[in-house]
């Protein structure tokens, strides 16, 4: 038979486990405990966070996400209602078109809905050297309107389109002087970081530069890199999306992002 001191003291642990000051308060603290005990030994700026499924470099203050037709319907405002600790989605990049005829069929909708969910958000250009730049530019704008408070206009060139890299570099260029022209701002140019290496870098210098390296703790570039968006992972999970989709991170605190969008 147990004692009635024993009885008691099954009965207190029962209602401690059970009541909502174990899960409000004690599970609170003891789980990033738990996760700071598991992470030793690692770089605790580049940890697991499981509610996105993925590492994450936190000494980066902003994060966000780029999107296309790949993700489908996105709720946008479980996106912008997604936590982890300090970690939310500041901003998106979202794709509008591609080549000189090809426009994304999210585009409107997610234009509209980042927008009106509060997320800052940016169109990008997947741009095909094979074709003219100035056209390509002017067939971005007709279909895209960036105005003030949102990120410049990005770029993205990820492969050479069966051209030379002199060819591709100055249809680049002329897609780059005719945005600049037309919205007044300068836009940011996306690359994998291997084919800014081969093929971009000592050439755009006076541009801010978007680059991809996935999948470890640091972006591995130079100083002189005038960098200022990482895309860092090509599969994390975010509330409100319903595939894997690319997580990056900005160069900088809230004041210097806010100094590089569209005035």
């Amino acid at each position: 038979m147990l004692s009635t001191r024993w009885k008691i003291a099954i009965i207190c642990f029962l209602l401690l486990v059970f009541s909502p000051f174990y899960y409000g308060y004690v599970l609170k603290n003891v789980t990033p405990a738990w996760r700071w005990l598991r992470d030793i030994g690692s770089n605790p700026h580049y940890r697991t966070y499981k509610s996105f499924g993925i590492r994450i470099p936190d000494k980066y203050h902003l994060q966000g996400i780029d999107v296309s037709s790949y993700q489908g319907v996105i709720n946008w405002k479980k996106v912008k209602g997604m936590r982890e600790d300090s970690v939310h989605i500041s901003f998106a990049f979202i794709k509008a078109t591609e080549g000189i005829v090809i426009v994304d069929p999210y585009f409107q909708r997610n234009w509209r809905e980042c927008r009106k969910a509060g997320i800052t958000c940016g169109a990008y250009h997947y741009f095909r050297p094979r074709f003219s730049g100035k056209l390509q530019a002017r067939f971005f704008l007709q279909n895209v309107k960036p105005g003030r408070g949102d990120l410049p206009v990005v770029v993205d060139i990820e492969t050479l389109d069966g051209v030379t890299p002199d060819k591709m570099r100055l249809q680049l260029t002329a897609f780059l002087q005719e945005v600049t022209t037309k919205t007044k701002a300068k836009p940011i140019i996306y690359s994998g970081l291997k084919f800014y290496e081969d093929n971009l870098a000592g050439y755009y210098g006076d541009y801010f530069l978007w680059l991809s390296r996935f999948n470890h703790s640091d972006l591995a570039v130079s100083a002189a890199t005038n960098w200022k968006f990482w895309q860092h992972s090509e599969r994390a999970r975010v509330n409100g999306i319903y595939s894997v989709v690319d997580f990056d991170a900005f160069k900088g605190d809230s004041v210097a992002f806010e100094k590089i969008l569209i005035p």
